[in-house]
């Protein structure tokens, strides 16, 4: 694999911009930036998630997820460039059904919490959430290809999926939002 940086201050960012991937610059503020930063949060949000005790097979899904996310970035910093396609969003939407088979119907709305292997799978849901309305925004200024929004949108449902199957696995059950 080559060097893909060899100088991490480069003060070029400086003046308020930033670099993408095919070299135009562009302000630090726009939204193309923020939908990067909020996806590059994500795939943080997740390594640290991942830090937890967690099955194996959902630590699989989440290694994947976080190699997906990073060629999402690479989509939103190369305009034009292609990486997300449908068959990532399938791919999601079959997690999402395996992990939801055995979870019981839901009778009340559920808080974040339990286990912090689940509140840290609420805390990505949350930030997968804000990704997607920050990509939906540069959608409405941009050209951007459908499966990156359809990701993010299957990716905060399996990440509340996920959380559940994390409290039932530790013997935890759901946090009830108790109607007052």
């Amino acid at each position: 694999m080559a060097t893909r940086l060899s100088v991490i201050t480069t003060r070029t960012g400086d003046g308020g911009q930033t670099g993408l991937g095919d070299g135009t610059r562009i302000a630090k503020h726009s939204l193309r930036i923020h939908a990067l930063g909020d996806v590059d949060e994500l795939n943080s949000v997740i390594g640290l998630w991942r830090c937890e005790s967690l099955p194996a097979d959902i630590d699989e899904v989440l290694s994947s997820v976080q190699h997906d996310l990073f060629d999402m970035g690479a989509e939103l910093c190369i305009p034009g460039h292609i990486a997300m396609k449908e068959s990532h969003v399938l791919a999601l939407e079959e997690a999402l059904k395996h992990y939801n088979a055995d979870l019981g119907k839901l009778e009340e709305f559920i808080l974040p919490g339990g286990t912090k292997a689940a509140s840290m799978a609420h805390m990505a849901r949350t930030v997968s959430r804000r990704a997607e309305r920050a990509v939906v925004a540069l959608m409405q200024e941009e050209t951007i290809e459908p499966p990156i929004q359809q990701y993010l949108n299957r990716l905060s449902d399996l990440c509340f999926v996920l959380a559940r199957a994390l409290n039932r696995s530790a013997g935890q059950g759901d946090v009830l939002w108790k109607r007052k």
